[in-house]
């Protein structure tokens, strides 16, 4: 189950270990004709996000750091359960362990 938390600047969030900060994308509330979607067309979260932050990585059974393998700026896909919800003003972000990222989108 995830939680919520109230932040005052997303910038203050510093993920440690292997957790990464993303923001899900927005769904589109027009179609390319021009026509504008109703908000419950819309009620399942995308499985997109960007990497706002992501930790230094976390140590191995030998205690050497195993750093994260996403960056800011990075497009993932990522499951639609799970983590930690922060709100910023009406901005959402999650807090996930970098595991829980089912892929990195190249493009």
């Amino acid at each position: 189950m995830a939680t919520t938390s109230t932040i005052r600047s997303i910038k203050s969030v510093v993920p440690l270990l292997d957790r990464v900060l993303v923001q899900r994308f927005k769904p589109e509330t027009k179609t390319a004709s021009g026509l504008f979607l109703p908000s419950s067309s819309a009620s399942s979260p995308l499985p997109e996000a960007s990497v706002i932050a992501a930790g230094p990585g976390a140590p191995d059974k030998d205690g050497k750091l195993i750093p994260t393998s996403v960056k800011s700026g990075d497009k993932v896909l990522i499951p639609g359960w799970g983590g930690n919800t922060i709100k910023v003003g009406e901005d959402e972000y999650l807090l996930i362990r970098e595991s829980e990222i089912l892929a990195k989108i190249t493009e």
